[in-house]
């Protein structure tokens, strides 16, 4: 019965689309031919007969100047970038909100959200469900098996992913079909990534997580040749691979002009993956920007010759005035006459692979392809500057009329985006996420706010003044300058809570991960990303062994803290009781306050109170401090009893590992405060863990002595020289994401570091 009804919505909806299409011709036939024109900007490479692009022998490749240029490409380059520099001085907030309010397709994504109930439904996944109702993306071969498979090239945050699915689950071809797919992109939970490189949205990894390819080295990095032979062995499993996107960019604001050269090695690594991975018939869609480099000639004409066809599409989803294309290439039926020159890609492979020799020498590109590549680029070319030059003239002001007929236009691309791609309604027990077959998955949240990769601020030449700026006056700028700046006072005390013991924890799930060292912190899903800039700035231009003071914040006493924990110290009636107070700290600065709380019995581990690595660029990922770190949590499972205390300081919780040791405070305590600074003043904070639950940690002990012995063991194999390198190799993780970023642990660890950066960056401030 439910079925019918659906099936009769459905119909109702459709029918309704078609008729708000109708009308809107019959109002405006102008604009509907306007609004036609957005869906078709495509250009298809058009193969001469004699079979004159075929792919250059292997010897030839690499061995040329990477410099040469054709002359017409790059005066289309100079003139595109002639352009784009009348928007240097263009706020580009302000510049941002305009274009958006001038963008033909700017109601699309709203409209898809509220018809299709569309999971992760962004501009990324609008172009693609986009490119797939354009173009037989899906080989028919797969299709008539009843079996896809897909692979996923830098696809953070998976908006590609979840387009597929939904196109897969509600098209009459393919509802049917059993579909398998693997992703790869930078780890967003690896801490040596770079921020700025790394898409922080993990909706949907953090949701799937067994289907996500990070590497030997967990950092997810494809433009490492071992990557890419992992990455073959990960997919081993699918029979064939029937179709590989490639979604990759970097971050290229502060030098637009030489966008398509920066990306240039990426390219080369996702194309030359594709060409491994794919099967014969298989399809490959690859996103890149302007063409006129002779990297990019190479790379098109290698695509031409392995792909039965190749098309440049402007998907109308795409802002039109950016140089972003995407290349779409079906039918791969030239793979093993490609294999000796594949073997020397892989060979060449990585991120160096553009910067050297150029890939074919210009003789073995065939004019009649220059001619047809040409023609393309001015075709995009004009394209982009028409629509650049509309929005300088209607950023000086839009009139009535002209702002009624963009919204008419924008209304209209709406409903014929629903229409022509049949866009339908997706439950969302359907969407991919909700297929996880992990427990943990189903409750994870995502470990960070949606919008936290940093964005632009300013004119594109203001922000390259502010580059030449001392890290203190940008922070001065920036946004938190107040908070920063602002002294500590009494008031400030945060509640921030853990309350425990936390039950639930699948122990015999946890595994420890190993991978590349952490030379520093420049990510972390436990704080905001531009905190974490601005300290690692500051650090670097500080001098690390002076601890400046400030004399006009406040700073919490030990004797307020040990009341506070003998506060704490109850039992289940509330009654006050002796307990045990752990204390990993100065004796001499604890134990005469202690002196006077009766219901404190203070105990002092005998090793040292000083953490190993805990002020430098390294933050908590020194492997030696780590080690001691868990050392000391181990330590304080085995000791205490039942209801005592513990007092624990860090110098920051921003990797997995430390992030892990809270957790597994929280499982064995009933309840985690914190006070930052500790009564010391240095930097860091004291975590303050109260009614210990000895049950709870008898499970924790052998995961945490695992641990503890991998540690040591690469820390002694460091010492011995075995490794290739200094700190080579560490301990990345041992308990899962989906149970760090579960519940309040990760609301209390980004509390707890933005204090702890919000104190240093103070006190450097008044160094």
């Amino acid at each position: 019965m439910n079925s019918i009804t659906d099936t009769r919505k459905k119909v109702h909806r459709q029918q309704q689309q078609q008729h708000q299409v109708n009308s809107f011709a019959a109002c405006d036939p102008d604009a509907l031919t306007e609004i036609k024109d957005l869906f078709s900007k495509l250009r298809t490479y058009i193969k001469p007969s004699n079979d004159e692009w075929c792919s250059p022998d292997a010897n030839v490749a690499f061995i040329h100047h990477a410099k040469v240029q054709n002359c017409h490409l790059q005066g289309l380059k100079v003139s595109l970038n002639a352009v784009k520099n009348q928007l240097s001085d263009k706020n580009i907030e302000v510049w941002h909100e305009h274009t958006n309010s001038t963008n033909r397709a700017g109601k699309v994504i709203a409209t898809v959200r509220s018809a299709a109930n569309a999971e992760i439904c962004t501009q990324a996944w609008c172009k693609f469900y986009e490119i797939l109702g354009t173009f037989r993306l899906l080989p028919e071969e797969a299709l008539a098996s009843g079996e896809l498979n897909t692979v996923h090239l830098c696809e953070a945050p998976g908006a590609f992913i979840s387009a597929l699915n939904h196109y897969i689950k509600t098209s009459e071809h393919t509802r049917y079909c059993d579909w398998s797919w693997a992703a790869n992109t930078l780890n967003p939970y690896h801490e040596a990534n770079a921020g700025g490189a790394t898409i922080a949205d993990d909706r949907l990894i953090a949701n799937t997580l067994p289907w996500w390819f990070f590497g030997s080295d967990n950092t997810g990095d494809i433009m490492l040749q071992k990557h890419l032979l992992e990455l073959q062995t990960f997919v081993a499993n699918m029979r064939r691979v029937d179709l590989v996107t490639a979604d990759g960019s970097f971050d290229c604001q502060e030098n637009p002009d030489e966008q398509e050269a920066l990306v240039a090695p990426l390219h080369y690594c996702e194309v030359t993956a594709a060409l491994l991975l794919l099967s014969p018939g298989g399809s490959f869609v690859l996103k890149m920007f302007t063409l006129y480099e002779h990297s990019s000639v190479c790379l098109l004409y290698l695509l031409n010759c392995c792909f039965r066809s190749v098309s440049v599409f402007k998907p109308a989803t795409s802002k039109a005035g950016n140089s972003e294309v995407y290349v779409v290439c079906l039918g791969y039926d030239r793979k093993e006459a490609a294999r000796p020159l594949l073997a020397k890609l892989i060979r060449n492979y990585g991120a160096h692979m553009a910067e050297r020799e150029a890939l074919f020498p210009e003789s073995s590109i065939p004019p009649s392809f220059l001619t047809q590549h040409e023609e393309m680029c001015a075709y995009f070319h004009a394209l982009q500057v028409e629509t650049i030059t509309e929005n300088l003239r209607l950023f000086e002001g839009t009139s009535a009329e002209q702002r009624q007929r963009l919204d008419y236009v924008r209304d209209g691309t709406a409903l014929e985006y629903l229409q022509r791609f049949k866009v339908t309604f997706l439950p969302r027990g359907r969407w991919i996420s909700r297929n996880a077959v992990s427990p943990a998955c189903c409750r994870v949240s995502a470990g960070r706010p949606l919008g936290s990769k940093k964005q632009a601020a300013g004119s594109f030449n203001e922000r390259r003044e502010l580059q030449t700026l001392s890290w203190k006056r940008r922070v001065e700028r920036g946004c938190h300058a107040d908070w920063i700046q602002r002294h500590r006072c009494e008031a400030d005390e945060t509640d921030c809570v853990l309350q425990g013991p936390l039950s639930g924890c699948d122990v015999d799930s946890w595994y420890v991960i190993v991978g590349a060292a952490l030379p520093a912190v420049r990510n972390s899903p436990f704080c905001a990303g531009v905190l974490l800039n601005y300290l690692t700035e500051a650090e670097l231009a500080s001098d690390s062994n002076q601890v400046p003071r400030c004399d006009s914040c406040h700073v919490f006493s030990a004797a307020s803290i040990l009341s506070d924990v003998a506060g704490l110290c109850t039992d289940g009636n509330g009654t006050k009781k002796a307990r045990q107070c752990m204390v990993f700290g100065s004796r001499s600065e604890w134990e005469p306050c202690g002196s006077g709380i009766e219901e404190l019995l203070l105990t002092f581990p005998s090793e040292g109170s000083d953490l190993q690595g805990g002020h430098d660029l390294l933050h908590d990922a020194a492997p030696s401090y780590q080690h001691q770190l868990v050392s000391r949590v181990a330590l304080s499972l085995r000791s205490l009893r039942s209801g005592d205390a513990l007092l624990l300081p860090v110098p920051s919780a921003l990797t997995r590992v430390s992030a892990a040791l809270v957790l597994c405070l929280h499982v064995c305590f009933r309840l985690i405060k914190f006070r930052c600074p500790p009564p010391s003043g240095d930097f860091g904070a004291l975590l303050i863990c109260a009614g210990f639950c000895p049950g709870a940690a008898a499970r924790i002990l052998p995961a945490l002595a695992e641990v503890q012995k991998c540690i040591g063991e690469l820390l002694k194999a460091e010492d011995a020289g075995k490794c290739q390198s200094p700190c080579d190799r560490q301990v990345l993780q041992f308990v899962p994401m989906e149970e760090l970023l579960n519940g309040g642990l990760t609301d209390f660890l980004r509390t707890v570091n933005s204090e702890i950066m919000r104190h240093k960056l103070h006190l450097l401030m008044q160094a």
